[in-house]
């Protein structure tokens, strides 16, 4: 217990000391004023002290003065305890979801849908997420972080909600064309993925770490790295790639150097077909990856009043029905 709250305690039994000794000096006093005006001598009061009803009486008296004053003594006390406001302690052990999810888009124009699509289903998933962190980075000739990994889940939304609607090109510069065409040529794969795999933090954390990566890896222009130099770099760091290729299987060799750089970090590469939806490549992503880390453990200290304000009632309302008794 803390020493503010034993202050108080004590700051109690004082009040409660001086009270008992007020209360017996006026009392007393009181008793005296009353036999000196108000008594009259008794012949024979002796006798009537010997009665066996008149010692009951006496005793019952004594008995219940005792106990209006014990009552009184233990209901004060039992106020500073609550005025000390008594604490207990319980121990947590977070448990958090050991997933980090970059989302890394190519937004040139033959993109457009698969990203619209990627979008909308994350934003349908985030009810379902916890602890994992999201992160958002999109690029055309030049790459752009929209929001680095973090676990709020509102911030998320409204981010992906605004990336979304840029894509209906209402805006005189849609959202998504603002920083990512600093850059000669379009689709610079190798260094969209490249930018999305240094944007993981903590890398000596135990965390699940993968890109989904949104593309048709049809290069146009000269990149700074090579698609199969950025998939061995994400490798290197422990990340690992899942493409999204809407034209897989149309261009072989296109399609077979996306399939090869997934797979070389330990992810996969996916053909969007009717068969196939974003939402269920996602939630294989999920399953793969579904593991959780143990936080260290926590005391939390929250205020316990209830027991103790239910013992002061019942010793309020004990004093007060004892006080009624004996008719101060």
């Amino acid at each position: 217990m803390a020493l503010a709250q034993w202050w108080v305690i004590l700051i109690a039994a004082g009040v409660v000391v001086l009270a008992v000794a007020t209360g017996l000096t006026i009392g007393l006093r009181r008793g005296v004023r009353h036999r000196t005006e108000h008594s009259a001598p008794i012949a024979r009061a002796e006798r009537l002290r010997t009665l066996s009803s008149f010692r009951r009486a006496v005793n019952r008296r004594t008995a219940a003065l005792a106990g209006v004053l014990a009552l009184g003594v233990v209901a004060v006390v039992v106020a500073g305890v609550v005025a000390a406001r008594p604490m207990s302690s319980q121990t947590i052990q977070p448990v958090n979801t050991s997933r980090d999810i970059m989302l890394c888009l190519d937004v040139s124009g033959s993109m457009s849908d698969v990203d619209v699509e990627v979008l909308s289903v994350f934003e349908e998933l985030l009810d379902g997420f916890e602890g994992e962190r999201i992160g958002l980075t999109i690029f055309n000739s030049s790459p752009v972080q929209v929001f680095p990994l973090t676990d709020d889940y509102e911030f998320i939304r409204t981010h992906l909600q605004s990336i979304r609607e840029s894509f209906d090109y209402t805006d005189e510069i849609p959202e998504h064309w603002i920083g990512t065409l600093n850059g000669p040529g379009a689709s610079l794969i190798g260094d969209g993925l490249a930018s999305c795999a240094m944007r993981f933090d903590h890398l000596d954390d135990e965390r699940s770490r993968s890109i989904i990566l949104a593309t048709d890896n049809e290069l146009a222009g000269a990149s700074i790295v090579t698609l199969e130099e950025a998939a061995q770099y994400a490798a290197s760091t422990g990340v690992r790639v899942f493409a999204l290729n809407p034209v897989q299987g149309v261009n072989t060799r296109i399609s077979d150097e996306l399939v090869a750089a997934a797979q070389s970090t330990g992810g996969e590469a996916y053909g969007l077909r009717d068969t196939t939806t974003v939402a269920d490549i996602i939630a294989d992503v999920q399953e793969q990856d579904a593991t959780e880390l143990r936080g260290q453990a926590q005391v939390v200290w929250t205020d316990a009043p209830n027991v103790w304000i239910a013992v002061l009632l019942v010793l309020t309302l004990g004093f007060i029905v004892l006080m009624w008794r004996v008719r101060l």
